[in-house]
């Protein structure tokens, strides 16, 4: 399913349905690519005024970030739909001898698997922007303070929604399976506190100062 091709309210209707796509995996990476968009959106306000030349450069690394997700958000939506059909197809497969019973426990891990690792890419989208996005708030145009907020609120969103995804589908994993993904998420997870607060910190700070 393209959802990128899909108006608000059809995504949302989608959403709002029983099916079992899409569901918090897509809509975190809808989350994502709205977070990128206002990001770009106060980096422009930002580089368009000589007066915050001193944040000329976080709104460029921020754009460099930002852009690509655009469209990588949505390729993330769709991808973990897709992920998690295979894991429902994969329960359907015969399991009436031993065989099939073996090819569908090794169709059901793989597919799981496939299912933590696309929120695991949208986890890491996120954070890359995230970290970005508190001194892009210091150091942007201040009147845009509140839009760089909704950005990180978004990115934070994104990054949190979708390790909850990650972790749910390595838990019914082995633990010879995501090894790497299962090393790194504390980091991530530490990572993302820090800085989805060090963003709502500047937040403050700015609109306190207006």
């Amino acid at each position: 399913m393209t959802w990128a091709d899909k108006t608000l309210r059809e995504f949302q209707d989608a959403l709002a349905s029983d099916a079992p796509t899409p569901g918090g995996g897509s809509a975190v990476g809808v989350a994502l690519g709205q977070a990128a968009a206002l990001a770009i959106m106060v980096s422009d306000l930002t580089l368009s005024k000589e007066a915050y030349e001193s944040g000329w450069k976080v709104a460029n690394q921020v754009k460099a970030v930002a852009i690509p997700l655009l469209d990588e958000g949505l390729k993330l939506a769709i991808e973990d739909s897709e992920s998690f059909d295979a894991v429902v197809a994969s329960f359907r497969l015969p399991k009436s001898t031993d065989e099939e019973k073996n090819e569908r426990r090794d169709a059901i891990r793989t597919a799981t698997l496939g299912a933590a690792v696309v929120p695991y890419r949208t986890a890491e989208a996120a954070m890359s922007l995230l970290k970005l996005l508190p001194e892009l708030t210091e150091k942007g145009n201040p009147n845009a303070a509140s839009d760089a907020g909704v950005a990180g609120l978004l990115a934070s969103a994104a990054l949190k929604g979708a390790i909850f995804n990650v972790q749910s589908n390595l838990e019914s994993l082995p633990e010879s399976y995501g090894v790497e993904m299962r090393k790194s998420l504390p980091t991530l997870i530490e990572d993302g506190r820090i800085y989805s607060r060090k963003c709502m910190d500047a937040v403050r700070i700015q609109l306190s100062n207006q």
